[in-house]
């Protein structure tokens, strides 16, 4: 795959974090959970070796997680679980944080800290209240500056232009925030007894790692290291039961006579799973991409070492478009778009300096396959992906 001009492989811009660079290629050093781990050098794998054998054994994290057909994704508990899935290839994200399930470590840090050490959470958090403060003081001041000019045409009839900027108004490069101001509790602290130190209760970590079915799916087909339990009886589920279940949870719930009854090739799990395992088989990090309004976001390495290159906008294509017709699933973006939606959405990729790519799924036609295909994973073979990269055209710098 050839790359547009705002990829940032390589790049100085892309790096981030540059004074944990090492530490996190030693945290984030395997792309997946699998471990391939080499026996020390020995005489006996130098001679298996000649023979094209060897002594490398995997490691499986055998990792557990419960099937939620509410928000249509596996929940992760288990924190050494999460720990695992998050820094071995950066899968799924925590529900009480941006990406890395990190809650638990911003509250050790309150408590030990009080606040001095922030996680990228906290950060954002504050520079967004400060950002708010600014425009409030900001409008504050050019509210009192306007107000001072009615005051001034009022008493000398002199008119005066109120100034947008000035030593009065504040600016984004001169503006600091206000210190809190300390609010001390009045209320006496309640005599503690003796032989019984004040101990601080335990904290419980909470959070859990959602993992989308889309990746649940890639952990147990390809790599067999995630055991989906039922949400009501909380046995391991088979993966023949996982399979139609992560089909149905994105249908109207129904009770089909047949399994294969209620079953569709245009399901939107079949689509997406088709898009996220190509991407993930060739090597790259694939994350959700709702925050600049494409379907995916295409990491080199990960969400700590560089920014998403590559964006993905998924575009169903039917084989036959009487199937289309028929079909009672309305996929996004499976109608012609407007251009003008394209134009926006390659423009904000443009701006970020990500390259947009046009992903189509082929929907076989169901003319010519049965619909007990879909009973197993085999029916992904029916499925291909054309890729299209868009470019914006940008007339003052492209006239050659």
């Amino acid at each position: 795959m050839s790359f547009g001009p705002n990829s940032r492989s390589g790049g100085g811009g892309a790096q981030k974090g540059g004074g944990r660079r090492h530490e996190n290629n030693r945290i984030y050093a395997n792309p997946l959970p699998l471990l391939f781990v080499e026996p020390p050098p020995s005489r006996i794998g130098s001679i298996l070796g000649l023979l094209g054998l060897s002594l490398t054994r995997v490691e499986n994290p055998h990792c557990e997680g419960i099937f939620d057909p509410v928000t249509r994704s596996v929940w992760v508990s288990n924190p050494d679980h999460s720990l695992i899935l998050w820094r071995r290839g950066f899968f799924g994200k925590g529900d009480l944080s941006r990406s890395e399930p990190s809650w638990l470590a911003r509250q050790i840090n309150i408590r030990k800290s009080g606040g001095k050490q922030l996680t990228s959470e906290e950060v954002t958090a504050r520079r967004r209240a400060e950002r708010k403060q600014f425009k409030l003081d900001r409008a504050r001041a050019i509210a009192a500056v306007a107000e001072e000019a009615e005051t001034i045409f009022a008493t000398e009839g002199r008119v005066i232009q109120p100034a947008l900027s000035g030593p009065a108004i504040p600016s984004a490069a001169t503006w600091k925030p206000s210190p809190q101001p300390v609010i001390e509790d009045s209320v006496p602290e309640a005599p503690q007894e003796e032989g019984h130190p004040d101990e601080e209760e335990a904290l419980v970590d909470v959070e859990h790692l959602q993992l989308t079915l889309q990746e649940a799916f890639f952990f147990l087909w390809n790599l067999d290291c995630l055991t989906v339990l039922d949400p009501n009886s909380l046995n391991p589920m088979s993966l023949d039961d996982i399979w139609l279940a992560f089909q149905r949870a994105d249908l109207p719930p129904v009770i089909p006579p047949s399994p294969s009854a209620s079953l569709q090739f245009d399901n939107p799990f079949l689509i997406n799973y088709v898009v996220y395992h190509h991407y993930r088989s060739l090597g790259w990090v694939v994350k959700g991409g709702v925050k600049f309004c494409v379907d995916y976001l295409l990491y080199k390495r990960g969400p700590v070492f560089t920014h998403a290159e590559l964006a993905l906008v998924v575009l169903p294509v039917y084989e036959d478009p009487e199937d289309q017709i028929s079909s009672s699933i309305q996929l996004q973006n499976s109608s012609p778009f407007a251009w003008s939606w394209l134009s926006t959405i390659n423009r904000v990729n443009s701006q970020v300096q990500k390259t947009l790519i046009l992903v189509y799924v082929t929907i076989p036609a169901k003319s010519r396959l049965s619909p007990d295909v879909l009973l197993s994973p085999a029916c992904l073979a029916h499925y291909s992906v054309r890729e299209v990269i868009l470019r914006r055209f940008i007339p003052a710098r492209m006239r050659d």
